[in-house]
């Protein structure tokens, strides 16, 4: 028996992951390939005639989806405003998956 033979028994098993990473990057309800950085992922239905429904894709901040939908990366605060309750109190920190509503002005 050599030296290192000890680590060639038993089962082999893949490498576990930590319970904290995900198994796969795609969002539950995101459609397969779509990239998170040049497309968006608009409702196509409006919750009103006033406002849009936005999917945060990893990556996003307010102010480029500010800017994707006003070209105005500084309106990021009308975004914000309309979406407190789900993004909370600091503004930096919106989650994949989160669904915005995007006021029309």
């Amino acid at each position: 028996m050599g030296l290192f033979d000890f680590l060639k028994k038993g089962k082999e098993e893949p490498a576990k992951r930590p319970a904290a990473t995900p198994r796969s990057t795609q969002m539950p309800g995101q459609q397969p390939n779509a990239t998170s950085g040049s497309q968006q992922n608009v409702s196509g239905t409006s919750t009103s005639a006033h406002q849009d429904v936005y999917t945060v894709q990893s990556g996003d901040s307010l102010s480029k989806i500010a800017k994707k939908h006003y070209g105005n990366a500084n309106a990021w605060t009308k975004i914000y405003n309309a979406n407190k309750s789900t993004i909370g109190e600091n503004p930096d920190l919106i989650r994949p998956g989160q669904r915005l509503n995007i006021p029309r002005d």
